[in-house]
């Protein structure tokens, strides 16, 4: 049922009442699905019923929420609320968004996106009932950076951190660090400059996970002791889409020490390359890597890539030589090239074409059908398909000429070698007794 519009916005206590009312949910739900709350007394007036169906994951998406309600009422039915789904609404006051998270007292998830949160200022007093939530995902709000340096100093346990889509182009330094935080995702922003991508590193020091894919992200500027300083525990990395166009970028990911998982596609860098050329060049570049673009490394893999990786390297001058490429050879040698061996399927074949004392080179095409070879030799046997059967004669086998009589079977099938024989029969001949060469 659609929520009636109201220019003024709704509460929280007014949509949730309505959306988990028991003419909605009749039906009791069990333990860890949902959760019948019976308060013991309800005020005069109040919107609740007897009775909510409130499960424990909350969801009130696109409902027109702008303010809590009657806090009372939401201590009463979200006590043991643990995830609370609020996006696309229209939540702008701080205020009110801590109306109802304070009252929310196990809460652990926070879903505000696409509420329109850049305008609001996030007072202290305000951000201490966040305290207990370990996942925030502000997607699409363009909240600001004081306001998430302040959350995240009162999350002390905050792991899952959500910003894509906000229009970043810089980020603010830190003082204190949020040593809880695990995953990072600021996909679809603007963080095209590493000295911004930097301060993650000094602000989240236990960050495990960093996807910060549709950035643009131009290079990779710090070497080996920064990168190893400011990112000591991440594992994973995502770059899709970045702007690197410089091998060294790749190299610089063998940098981050305990990094094991690798996506990055899209990237100037590896346009000219054909598919398997790039993972190829990339599994090579990065030995330590597990994990890259979702598929695993197998060591099978990883040895033929960096064997590609020499080979491909073979005719560079020295100076353009990457330092990967030395550190292979002294593994492998210097290997020499692969033989060229053309695995293509033969697309025709050259034969000779016998009807009665007539005999023709031809060249039939191999992907054609038997109904369709029938046709090209109407024109040179003088007879309708109708009229003919023909026979393929393998000059190479001691067995006898083979009936070609399925239309749709392809010529390829038979493998047709340049010199082979089609007999070509009148049907009247065969009527007559006319005997088949053997």
């Amino acid at each position: 049922m659609e929520p009636p519009q109201d220019v003024f916005g709704r509460t929280f206590v007014e949509v949730m009442s309505e959306k988990y009312s028991p003419e909605n949910f009749p039906v009791r739900r069990g333990p860890g699905i949902g959760v019948v709350v019976v308060p013991i007394t309800c005020p005069q007036g109040s919107p609740m019923k007897d009775r909510l169906n409130l499960p424990s994951i909350l969801v009130l998406t696109g409902c027109g929420i702008n303010r809590a309600g009657d806090q009372a009422e939401i201590a009463a039915f979200c006590a043991h609320v643990i995830e609370l789904d609020l996006s696309h609404n229209k939540l702008q006051d701080w205020q009110e968004i801590s109306k109802i998270v304070s009252n929310v007292p196990n809460l652990e998830f926070l879903n505000l996106s696409s509420n329109p949160l850049g305008g609001g200022t996030l007072e202290p007093r305000w951000a201490e009932c966040f305290s207990r939530v370990r996942r925030l995902v502000f997607n699409n709000t363009q909240v600001s950076w004081d306001t998430l340096l302040l959350l995240t100093r009162e999350t002390t346990e905050l792991e899952e951190l959500f910003l894509c889509l906000n229009e970043y182009s810089s980020v603010s330094a830190s003082s204190m660090a949020c040593p809880s935080l695990r995953l990072l995702h600021i996909t679809d922003n603007s963080l095209k400059d590493w000295a911004e991508v930097r301060k993650f590193g000094s602000m989240f020091p236990s960050l495990d996970t960093l996807i910060m894919a549709n950035n643009n992200l131009a290079s990779i500027e710090d070497g080996k002791d920064i990168l190893l300083r400011l990112f000591p525990k991440l594992r994973r990395i995502n770059l899709h889409n970045s702007g690197f166009n410089r091998w060294e970028d790749i190299e610089k990911l063998n940098f981050f020490p305990r990094l094991e998982e690798v996506r990055l596609q899209g990237i100037p860098l590896l346009q000219t390359y054909t598919n398997t050329e790039q993972r190829s060049l990339m599994v090579a570049q990065l030995p330590s890597i597990s994990l890259l673009n979702g598929s695993v490394v197998t060591d099978s893999e990883r040895e033929d890539a960096e064997r590609f990786f020499i080979r491909y390297h073979l005719d560079y001058p020295e100076e353009e030589l990457p330092y990967r490429y030395h550190s292979l050879v002294t593994k492998y040698g210097k290997l020499e090239p692969l033989a060229e061996i053309d695995l293509r399927p033969r697309c025709r074949a050259e034969v000779e074409v016998h009807c009665e004392e007539k005999v023709e080179q031809l060249s039939i095409r191999l992907d054609q059908t038997v109904a369709e070879l029938k046709k090209q030799l109407t024109t040179v046997v003088q007879l309708s398909t109708s009229s003919m059967r023909i026979y393929y004669i393998d000059k190479c086998s001691a067995f006898g000429p083979e009936e070609m009589k399925y239309k749709t079977r392809a010529l390829h099938s038979y493998s047709i070698q340049d010199g082979d024989e089609i007999l070509v029969v009148p049907k009247t001949k065969l009527k007559a007794g006319v005997q088949l060469p053997k």
